[in-house]
C-alpha cells in the first residue's frame, strides 16, 4: 500500500511517515489556513484533514484553506486514490475513511460524537492502514472527537501532536486528545508545521 503510494513520486527521499491525519472544528479554518501554508511542496506525505463544518451551506473549504498552501487542496471523493503531495478534505455531512489499498471512501453512516465527518472514524482508519508511519493531528475544536483515534493511532506506533491550550480559540478537542496520554508533541499552533515537516523528514535525513 505504501509501496504504490511512493511510486507516485519515485525521486522523493524515503520518509519516516507516509500520511498526516488532521482534524479542526470551531476555529479551525484559521489553525489549517496557518498549518497548511508552512507546509512545503517537497513535504513526501499525504494529508487528509476533517474539519466540521455545517452540513447546510455548500463548502468552499478546500479555497478558503488552500488559499495560501504549497500543495494542492481538494474536497475528498469516493474511491479516490491517495497521492505524496496531496491535501483531501472530508465534504460536509461526509465521514472520511482510508481503506489499506490506501484510497478514500465516503460514508453518510451514523453520527459519531454528535458529528460528520468524524475525526475518530479518520484515525481510525489511517491507524488500520498505516500503522506507525502514520501521524495524527488535533487542532482547535469544541467537544472530544478524536480522542478515540489519537488512542488508535499510538497503539499502531504512530505519532499525535495536539495544539496547546494557549493557542487554541477552542481547547475542548486537543485537551481530550492530551487526556488519553497519547499525545507525544503539545505544540503551540505556529510550531505545529515545522514540527511535520521534521517528523516526516527524519529517515530521510539519518
Amino acid at each position: 500500500m505504501t509501496g504504490d503510494s511512493k511510486l507516485k513520486a519515485p525521486n522523493r527521499p524515503p520518509t519516516s511517515f507516509d500520511i498526516i491525519a488532521i482534524a479542526a472544528s470551531a476555529g479551525g479554518v484559521t489553525a489549517l489556513t496557518k498549518v497548511l501554508a508552512h507546509l512545503p511542496e517537497t513535504l513526501g506525505a499525504i494529508v487528509v484533514i476533517v474539519q466540521h463544518v455545517d452540513p447546510r451551506h455548500r463548502s468552499l473549504m478546500p479555497q478558503v484553506i488552500g488559499r495560501q498552501s504549497r500543495l494542492p487542496v481538494v474536497h475528498a471523493e469516493d474511491g479516490a486514490h491517495l497521492e505524496i503531495g496531496h491535501i483531501y478534505l472530508a465534504p460536509p455531512d461526509r465521514h472520511l475513511v482510508i481503506k489499506r489499498d490506501a484510497t478514500l471512501t465516503l460514508t453518510d453512516t451514523e453520527l459519531v460524537n454528535f458529528v460528520r465527518p468524524s475525526a475518530d472514524l479518520l484515525f481510525e482508519s489511517v491507524a488500520a492502514a498505516y500503522g506507525p508511519r502514520a501521524i495524527a493531528v488535533v487542532l482547535t475544536g469544541s467537544g472530544h472527537d478524536g480522542a478515540l483515534g489519537v488512542t488508535a493511532i499510538k497503539q499502531r506506533g504512530g505519532t499525535v501532536v495536539a495544539q496547546d491550550e494557549a493557542t487554541s480559540e477552542f481547547f475542548g478537542m486537543p485537551s481530550a486528545a492530551i487526556k488519553t496520554g497519547d499525545v507525544d508533541f503539545i505544540l503551540a499552533l505556529d510550531e505545529i508545521a515545522p514540527k511535520l515537516v521534521t517528523l516526516v523528514a527524519a529517515e530521510a535525513l539519518t
